[in-house]
């Protein structure tokens, strides 16, 4: 078949437009995809900025957490040494309590024995020769000196404001009467309280020098009754 100029033309036009219609899906793809890797660049620089906040918002609460953790302590601190003031206000307490004589108290401590001479001669004056409560006086008070935190004296307990007396062949402890031999027990260190009443030149050898027979015994139990009030 012969080709005359308008089948020409009609061809190059449909090439031209041919050409053109694939031009346009190419640069349309393109720029579809360009706005794709906007959105993405896009998508991606909004997750970037979110994760910054969301890291400064972790400082922050690291450092509000940081601060409150740092509170707690200092409040730990000061209720521990609260709990300590308490701790030493009950212990004071109750010391005083047993040096008053209020409370049942136990421990360790010593028994010392005082009794009359075993042998008074014929000439010496009898009086030489007995416990006087000058000579109880010398032991309660060494041993509360040496640390004793309660004394009994034939089992009656001592207080703050107890008084001992002669009277006659016995003494008399707040209004009570004892006779010898005088058994003096107090709760305390053993290793200390005994070595304080037998020092040399001590209380066992002032007594020792007055006649009167001083018997020391570590105690490895010594349990002492409230006082009764009366």
């Amino acid at each position: 078949m012969k080709m005359n100029g308008n089948h020409v033309v009609l061809s190059f036009v449909c090439l031209v437009l041919g050409f053109m219609l694939v031009l346009s899906y190419q640069m349309a793809k393109k720029e579809t995809a360009n706005r794709q890797l906007e959105r993405q660049w896009d998508k991606e620089y909004e997750y970037r900025e979110q994760l910054i906040k969301q890291q400064e918002q972790n400082r922050k609460l690291q450092a509000e957490l940081f601060n409150k953790q740092q509170r707690v302590r200092e409040i730990e601190k000061e209720l521990a040494n609260e709990e300590q003031v308490y701790f030493n206000l009950v212990e004071d307490a109750e010391r005083l309590r047993m040096y008053l004589g209020k409370v049942k108290v136990k421990g360790k401590g010593v028994e010392v024995t005082l009794s009359d001479a075993s042998y008074i001669p014929s000439e010496a004056n009898a009086t030489n020769y007995i416990v006087h409560e000058q000579h109880v006086f010398q032991v309660v008070n060494e041993l509360w000196i040496a640390g004793a935190s309660a004394v009994a004296i034939n089992g009656q307990r001592l207080s703050h404001r107890s008084y001992i007396v002669c009277n006659g062949p016995v003494i008399e402890i707040d209004g009570t009467q004892h006779p010898a031999p005088f058994v003096i027990q107090a709760i305390g260190d053993p290793n200390v309280l005994i070595p304080a009443l037998t020092i040399a030149g001590g209380v066992k050898d002032q007594l020792t020098s007055d006649h009167i027979v001083v018997d020391i015994v570590e105690k490895a139990e010594v349990t002492m009754e409230p006082i009764m009030q009366k």
